[in-house]
């Protein structure tokens, strides 16, 4: 029982000592109740100001409301949500393509590098891409021009030849798809514009 009372005991006196050291330190950082480390600035009349960075926040006019409107807005967040990863993916990769190929010497070995990345690609995405509904792939291609500032057709081309990109192109046609689509920000795209930046924002 004694020594019960001698644990609680030190526990108690333990326990008030770091409250005293936490007070201090909060007092000492300026860190508000509740809160994280932030700056502080001192007005000329002596009061105190906390000071915290916040991001950006995107404001855009309404629109007028009907249900088939709001269902493809969401729709359009869905397939953004999706493939905007993606295609910013098929950016860095090509970015990271260029690099490599810049290194090699001989038009075999790109050959042969290019035979192996189509391949590592191909193995990773393939089942994700086959999941994808119709407007989902259609988005994607859109978003990979709008990340590469390339069509998903002159990607094809430059890497592949000309021959590969019109075989594919003929296959997206029967799919109701067109490799050539381009972005179009300020025209026909502005408004998945306006959803792609909130969901770059996190506001989506």
């Amino acid at each position: 029982m004694k020594i019960l009372f001698k644990i609680l005991f030190i526990f108690l006196i333990f326990n008030s000592l770091n409250s005293v050291i936490v007070a201090q330190t909060v007092e000492k950082r300026k860190i508000p109740e509740g809160g994280a480390l932030l700056k502080i600035e001192i007005t000329p009349e002596g009061d105190t100001l906390f000071l915290a960075d916040m991001a950006g926040l995107h404001v855009f006019p309404r629109t007028s409301y009907n249900a088939s409107r709001n269902e493809f807005y969401w729709k359009t967040v869905r397939d953004v949500k999706k493939t905007l990863p993606l295609a910013k993916t098929v950016g860095e990769e090509m970015a990271k393509t260029n690099r490599i190929l810049i290194t090699l010497k001989t038009d075999k070995e790109r050959k042969e590098y290019l035979s192996a990345f189509e391949k590592q690609i191909f193995n990773q995405y393939e089942p994700v891409i086959r999941n994808m509904t119709r407007s989902q792939g259609a988005m994607l291609i859109k978003l990979i021009d709008r990340e590469c500032q390339l069509t998903s057709y002159d990607i094809i081309r430059i890497y592949k030849g000309s021959v590969t990109a019109f075989f594919w192109q003929g296959i997206a046609k029967i799919f109701s798809t067109d490799l050539k689509s381009e972005y179009d920000p300020q025209g026909e795209d502005k408004q998945l514009e306006r959803i792609i930046e909130l969901v770059e924002a996190g506001q989506l």
